[in-house]
C-alpha cells in the first residue's frame, strides 16, 4: 500500500511533466442536444432522434462519479443492473432474465464483441479499456437483434476508446483501496490497481496506443449457509442441524449427486457427504493483467485503417451454474478496421485458453471422494450409526457419531494432504474424479456495412431524405476437444475440431418527413446458423420531433438468440451427472428416453414417506406411487425468441438544464434456451422402470440444453431526469420490471432474476471551489426471486451510498479522488450463491487525461 501511493503522490508532484491540461473540465452544462450517439442505428444521429432506447455515459460523467470504475459507474444508469459474482467479475444486464454470465447482452468496445468464446458471453471488462483510455459508453436495453444479431435481446453497451490523434501524450493512474472492513471471514485487505496509457502521433498519417492495467487485491467472499436440503429427512422428524443430507448454499461435496438413500435401523435416510465451504477449496487472492494496443493509419482525411489487441490474464473467482477459480485464464482479440464516410469494415478473432482453472463443487466432492470413495464412506456411516443406536444412542446423535467416524481420515482444509490433492486435482481434466476446466476455443468475425446514400445514392438522400444502409457478418466458432467439456459428436474424430458458425446480413432504410420532423425507419435482417433455419428479424422506428428539444419515439422488433458454444456442444461429466449440448449431434436418444428429475425427486421422497411413516414395504411403496413420475417432454434446442413493442420520450427544458428521458416496453419470448434435469433409467421394460428411478446406481442423470415450452411476458419501463446549474449534475432514476407469465408455464425458463424497482440518486460538481469537487450518489433496488440451477430463494432489498470528493492540481496536470463505493459498509448480496459485497474505500491518483 505505501509503495503504491509514494508511486503515485510522485506523479502527482510533477514525476511525468510534459502535458497540457485540456482535460479538466471548464465548463459543466449539459449539452444534450449535440449529442451523437451511433450504437442505435449503426450510423451518426443525435441522440434526442434515436429510434431505440439508448443510455450514453462520457468522460465527465465518470469523472464525477463516486463509484470506484468507470465500469461500476455503469450501474447507475437508467435501466442498466449489475450483478457481481466477484470483485474482478460483474455483469450487465438491462430487462430482466440475469444470470451470471448474461449470453443475452452483448459488450463490445469499439464495435468489436469482446465475449469469451465457449462462454458466449464477455467476463466483465477484462478486454475492455481502462478507466484512462475509456472515451464513452453506449447502452441499448433492449433488443437490438436487427442491427446485431449476436444473441442481444437484452440490449448490449459498447465501450468507445480514445483515439490517439486527437488524445496523445503519457498518462498514469494509481488506485489504492481498503477491502473488507468488518468482514467476519477476512481482516482488512488492500486492493491496489497501476494503469499506463501512452499515445503518441509519429505523423499526420499515423499513430499508435499503449494501454496496460495491472490489479492486485482479495475477492468478495461467498460465505452464505443458507440450507437447500432442509426438508430431506422431515419424514423421519430430522430437520436443522440433526439433518444429515444438510447441503449450505456455500458449502460444495453435499449435492444431490453426493447424497444418498441408506436403510438404517429399519428406516430410510437421505445421507450426505459432509463437502467443504467454498473457502476451503478457492484461494481468494486476486490478480488480473490487461493491455492493449492500437495503431491508426489515417489513408487521406474521413478513412482509417486500425489494428488493435486486446489481453487478459485473469486470476479470480468467476461464476456460471457452478463457481469456477480462473487461474492463468488468457483471452485475448486481434482486429483489423477499415473506416470511410460510408464504409466500415471489421475482422476480428477472439481466442481463450482457460489454463489451470478449476470448477469448485467438483473439487470438493472429489477431494472427499479421494481420501475415501463413496461406497466406503457409506459403508463405515452404517456400521457406525448401528453401533451407535445400538449402544443407546438418540437418532441423531447415531448420525453425528456415524458422520464422525465415516469422516475418520478427512483431508482437513490447511495441510499438505488437502493442499496436495488439490493441486493434483486441478490438473484432472474429468469432473467426475477431477476438477479442471481445460477449453480453448475462438472465433473469428467479419462484418461491413455501406451507408449507399454517402456516396454511391447521394441524391436519393438529398432529394428524398432517404437513408440506406446495409451490411453483413460472418462468424466462425472453432472449439478444440479437450474429452471432458467438449468432444466432437463425430465418430472417428472426437477430438477434432467443432466448428460451429453463423451468417447474416441486413438492410436498413431511413427517411425523414414533414421538414424533418417525423423519422421512419425499417431494418430487416436475416441470419442463417448452423443446424437452424434461416431467421427473419424486423424492426419498425418512429420518431416525432416536434420541435428540436422535444421528441417521442415508438418502435417495433423481434430477435434471437442462437445456442452458445456450450448450449450446443457441451459434454461434461459433473459429479455423476452428464450436461449434454442441445444440438441433435449431441443429445440423439437421451431426450427419447428419459424422465423428469423433478418427478424422480418427488417419487423417491413419496416412497421414502410410505416406507418411514406408513410401514409400507419399498416395492409396495414404489408401485403406489409409480404415477407420479412424468416422461420427459423436452425436445432439441431451437432458438429463442422474442418480440418487443417500445414507447418513448426525451425532452429539453429550461434552456437545456432540464432532461427527461421516458421509457416503456413490453416484451413477449417464447422458447427460453434453458436447461432441464432428466434421467435415464437402465432398463426399457416399462414394469421395471419405477424400480432403476428409485434406485441411484440404476440410472444415468442428465441436465440437457433444451428450451422452456412456456410462453413469457415482461413489461417495465424507466424514467431519467437531470438537472445542470451552475456547474451542479443532478441526476435521478427510476427502473420498473416485471415479469407474467403466460400459457404453458413449466418452470424450465430462466429465471427473471431482476428487482421489480431500482431507483439511483445522484449530485455532483467539478469544481465546487477553485479546484475541489465532490459527488455523492444513492442506489437502492427491491428485493427480488433469483432463480438458477445453484439456488432459488428471494434476494433481499438493499441500498448503497457512494461518495467522493476530487482535488485538481491544474498545474501539474493531476487529479487526486478520494471515495467510497458502498460507504456505510452494508453488505449485502447482489444475488444468491454469490459473495457478500461490503465497502471500498479508495485513493484514485491520475496524471494526464488527455
Amino acid at each position: 500500500m505505501t509503495k503504491s501511493l509514494f508511486i503515485a503522490f510522485v506523479l502527482c508532484s510533477g514525476g511525468v511533466y510534459g502535458q497540457d491540461t485540456s482535460f479538466i473540465q471548464k465548463d459543466t452544462a449539459v449539452k444534450i442536444l449535440s449529442e451523437v450517439t451511433v450504437s442505435a442505428s449503426r450510423t451518426r444521429e443525435r441522440l434526442l432522434q434515436s429510434p431505440v432506447s439508448i443510455q450514453k455515459a462520457g468522460e465527465q460523467y465518470f469523472r464525477m462519479s463516486a463509484a470506484p470504475s468507470f465500469y461500476d459507474a455503469l450501474e447507475h444508469l437508467q435501466g442498466v443492473q449489475l450483478i457481481t459474482p466477484s470483485l474482478g467479475f460483474k455483469v450487465l444486464n438491462a430487462r430482466g432474465f440475469a444470470n451470471t454470465t448474461n449470453v443475452r447482452f452483448a459488450q463490445l468496445v469499439d464495435g468489436m464483441d469482446v465475449q469469451s468464446p465457449h462462454i458466449g458471453g464477455p467476463i466483465a471488462n477484462a478486454l475492455g479499456p481502462s478507466d484512462l483510455d475509456v472515451s464513452n459508453v453506449e447502452i441499448l436495453p433492449g433488443v437490438a437483434s436487427a442491427l446485431y444479431g449476436m444473441n442481444t435481446v437484452n440490449g448490449l453497451a459498447n465501450i468507445s476508446t480514445k483515439n490517439p490523434f486527437t488524445s496523445e501524450g503519457v498518462s498514469v493512474q494509481q488506485k489504492t483501496a481498503l477491502t473488507h472492513l468488518g468482514d467476519a471471514n477476512s481482516g482488512v485487505k488492500v486492493y491496489t490497481e497501476t494503469s499506463l496509457r501512452w499515445a503518441k502521433v509519429i505523423s499526420p498519417r499515423l499513430a499508435f496506443k499503449v494501454n496496460g492495467t495491472f490489479n492486485k487485491g482479495y475477492d468478495w467472499i461467498a460465505d452464505d449457509h443458507r440450507e437447500l436440503n432442509g426438508q430431506a429427512n422431515a419424514s423421519t422428524g430430522l430437520l436443522g442441524k440433526d439433518n444429515p443430507a444438510q447441503d449450505p448454499l456455500s458449502s460444495y461435496g453435499n449435492e444431490s449427486s453426493d447424497r444418498k438413500t441408506i436403510a438404517l435401523g429399519g428406516r430410510n435416510y437421505v445421507v450426505a457427504r459432509t463437502g467443504y465451504d467454498e473457502k476451503d477449496v478457492v484461494g481468494y487472492g486476486l490478480q488480473n493483467i490487461k493491455a492493449d494496443a492500437g495503431i491508426y493509419y489515417q489513408l487521406k482525411p474521413g478513412m482509417a485503417l486500425t489494428y488493435l489487441y486486446h489481453m487478459a490474464l485473469l486470476d479470480n473467482v468467476y461464476q456460471r451454474a457452478n463457481r469456477f477459480r480462473l487461474a492463468d485464464y488468457l483471452v485475448q482479440q486481434h482486429g483489423l478496421q477499415f473506416q470511410s464516410n460510408s464504409v466500415e469494415l471489421k475482422l476480428y478473432l477472439n481466442r481463450e485458453n482457460t489454463g489451470n482453472s478449476y470448477n469448485l463443487r467438483s473439487m470438493a466432492e472429489n477431494i472427499d471422494r479421494n481420501y475415501k470413495p463413496d461406497d466406503k464412506w457409506y459403508a463405515d456411516y452404517t456400521t457406525a450409526f448401528n453401533n451407535a443406536s445400538g449402544a443407546g444412542a438418540s437418532i441423531a446423535d447415531a448420525h453425528r457419531e456415524a458422520r464422525t467416524a465415516a469422516d475418520a481420515g478427512r483431508y482437513q482444509p490447511g495441510t499438505a494432504a488437502f493442499d496436495n490433492t488439490l493441486n493434483k486435482l486441478a490438473q484432472i481434466n474429468n469432473w467426475d474424479i477431477g476438477a479442471a476446466l481445460k477449453v480453448k476455443a475462438s472465433f473469428i468475425h467479419a462484418e461491413g456495412q455501406v451507408d449507399l446514400t454517402a456516396s454511391l445514392l447521394r441524391d436519393v438522400k438529398d432529394k428524398l431524405g432517404m437513408q440506406i444502409l446495409v451490411g453483413g457478418d460472418h462468424r466462425t466458432y472453432i472449439i478444440e476437444p479437450d474429452g471432458n467439456y467438449f468432444i466432437n459428436p463425430e465418430q472417428g474424430k472426437e477430438y477434432t475440431n467443432i466448428h460451429y458458425a453463423r451468417t447474416g446480413g441486413f438492410i436498413s432504410v431511413t427517411k425523414t418527413l414533414f421538414n424533418d420532423n417525423l423519422k421512419l425507419g425499417a431494418i430487416v435482417r436475416g441470419d442463417k446458423n448452423d443446424y437452424f433455419n434461416l431467421m427473419i428479424t424486423p424492426r419498425f422506428t418512429a420518431v416525432y420531433s416536434p420541435v428540436s428539444t422535444q421528441h417521442f419515439r415508438a418502435s417495433y422488433q423481434s430477435g434471437y438468440r442462437y445456442p452458445s458454444i456450450f448450449e450446443a456442444y457441451s459434454n461434461v461429466n459433473s459429479g455423476g451427472v452428464k450436461r449434454v449440448g442441445g444440438l441433435p449431434a449431441m443429445s440423439h436418444g437421451i431426450f427419447e428416453n428419459a424422465w423428469l428429475a423433478s418427478s424422480i425427486t418427488t417419487f423417491q421422497q413419496a416412497v421414502l414417506n410410505d416406507i418411514n411413516k406408513n410401514g409400507l414395504t419399498q416395492h409396495d411403496a414404489i408401485i403406489k406411487n409409480k404415477d407420479i413420475l412424468k416422461k420427459n417432454p423436452y425436445t432439441y434446442i431451437r432458438a429463442e425468441h422474442v418480440k418487443s413493442v417500445e414507447i418513448g420520450y426525451k425532452g429539453l427544458f429550461d434552456g437545456g438544464r432540464f432532461f427527461i428521458d421516458a421509457e416503456a416496453y413490453l416484451n413477449k419470448y417464447a422458447n427460453f434456451i434453458a436447461q432441464a434435469n432428466m434421467n435415464v433409467p437402465n432398463t426399457t421394460v416399462a414394469d421395471s422402470i419405477p424400480f432403476a428411478l428409485y434406485s441411484k446406481s440404476k440410472q444415468s442423470p442428465y441436465r440437457m440444453w433444451t428450451n422452456s415450452q412456456t410462453i413469457v411476458n415482461n413489461y417495465g419501463g424507466s424514467v431519467g431526469l437531470t438537472y445542470t446549474e451552475h456547474g451542479y449534475v443532478a441526476n435521478g432514476n427510476v427502473t420498473y420490471a416485471k415479469l407474467k407469465m403466460s400459457d404453458r408455464e413449466d418452470g424450465l425458463e430462466d429465471g427473471f432474476n431482476t428487482p421489480s424497482w431500482t431507483v439511483n440518486v445522484s449530485v455532483a460538481k467539478e469544481r465546487i471551489i477553485k479546484h475541489a469537487g465532490a459527488g455523492i450518489s444513492w442506489k437502492w433496488q427491491s428485493s427480488y426471486y433469483w432463480q438458477s440451477f445453484l439456488v432459488n430463494g428471494n434476494v433481499d432489498a438493499y441500498s448503497t451510498v457512494d461518495a467522493q470528493v476530487t482535488y485538481t492540481f491544474d498545474k501539474l496536470n493531476c487529479r487526486a479522488k478520494l471515495g467510497a463505493g458502498n460507504l456505510l459498509n452494508k453488505y449485502y448480496y447482489s444475488f444468491l450463491g454469490g459473495p457478500s459485497i461490503g465497502g471500498m474505500y479508495y485513493l484514485t491518483l491520475t496524471y494526464g487525461i488527455h
